[in-house]
């Protein structure tokens, strides 16, 4: 009997193995920040609390946008995220790429591996060593 199980285990294995493969992203030598819209208010600082808007993707260098497969949305939650700007709340890319930004801005960020998730990632969604592409809003600077 230890033939038959030692098979199907071994074919349960093989079925798995072709099973759906976590996505793969590429990644970038450097940071990019491009300002969309010129915010008019309080310039987000060290030391300050930031409030923002956000949406998260995979960078995928065969689109035009860059944008690939979505990670993370404060809009999908309905809930700003809030952190303080130099305490390491987030990963380094978010903070690089709301640091200077004015209140009532739009920034639209690629972030290296390096400065995001890095060699370890951050599974599902994040493969390893993968740049991410962020859309950022922000609200308030406190």
């Amino acid at each position: 009997m230890p033939r038959p199980f030692a098979f199907l285990a071994t074919a349960l294995l093989a079925l798995g193995a072709l099973g759906p493969q976590p996505a793969l992203a590429d990644d970038v030598p450097s940071f990019v920040a491009k300002d969309v819209v010129v915010g008019t208010g309080n310039t987000a600082r060290d030391d300050s609390e930031v409030r923002i808007q956000y949406t998260g993707w995979l960078y995928d260098a065969k689109t035009p946008d860059h944008h690939g497969a979505k990670i993370d949305s404060s809009y999908d939650s309905g809930r700003p995220l809030s952190f303080t700007m130099g305490a390491g709340e987030v990963v380094e890319g978010m903070e690089s790429g709301v640091r200077g930004m004015k209140v009532g801005g739009k920034r639209t960020i690629i972030v290296p591996s390096r400065m995001g998730y890095g060699h370890r990632g951050a599974a599902p969604e994040v493969p390893p060593n993968s740049a991410l592409v962020f859309d950022i809003e922000l609200l308030d600077v406190h």
